[in-house]
């Protein structure tokens, strides 16, 4: 496990709640909500933080939620079992996931691959998780394709990394590198927020 992403996100998370829940989450719920209303079967949700989005979630699903920060953890136990259905919560990195291959029907993300260390490699490993055919359902910030907004991005970005993100990331090619099929682009806001859809492949 990273420890230096651990440390990083165990420092974010006395603050995380405040910097969140009351602009960008309420601004993007939403958005959130309809991604996940299609939640169904086994599934994943990766870099859980502190369980902001279950109140997103639709009842009734079985969720395993998993973050590398214990600190982030220790503040989505409350809202992980207020959840009405089932979900566990475990420490784990996802470069490191100790699941069986192909364990999980879905994978969900929520801004989560803008801090994933290697993200190729990141989501390489939720192909491995996924059962053939698996889909994998991502709400996330990216980088921008049209000027002037990739080159603020791009010169914000070393600021911003220290801080936890990184926001000029390309995410959609980093999913097909990992060997996903694409299915759906929907950008949100600008082409910078997104959903993205896509599926493992089928071995």
């Amino acid at each position: 496990m990273s420890t230096g992403a651990q440390k990083k996100w165990d420092a974010a998370a006395r603050a995380y709640d405040f910097v969140g829940a009351f602009g960008e989450e309420r601004r993007w719920r939403p958005h959130k909500t309809k991604l996940f209303s299609s939640m169904e079967g086994k599934i994943l949700f990766l870099a859980v933080g502190t369980g902001l989005d279950i109140a997103s979630f639709p009842p009734g699903q079985t969720i395993t939620g998993i973050d590398i920060s214990a600190k982030m953890l220790e503040k989505a136990a409350p809202r992980a079992a207020a959840y009405s259905g089932k979900m566990s919560l475990t420490q784990m990195d996802v470069h490191e996931m100790t699941f069986p291959d192909a364990t999980f029907d879905q994978v969900y993300t929520s801004c989560t691959f803008c801090s994933v260390t290697d993200p190729v490699r990141g989501l390489t490993a939720l192909v491995r998780v996924l059962k053939p055919g698996g889909q994998l359902r991502m709400f996330e910030h990216t980088g921008s394709r049209h000027f002037p907004f990739s080159a603020m991005l791009n010169v914000m970005n070393p600021i911003f990394r220290n801080l936890g993100p990184e926001i000029n990331r390309n995410t959609v090619a980093n999913v097909q590198a990992a060997g996903f099929k694409l299915q759906k682009v929907t950008n949100i806001f600008l082409d910078v927020v997104k959903t993205i859809e896509a599926t493992a492949p089928i071995k």
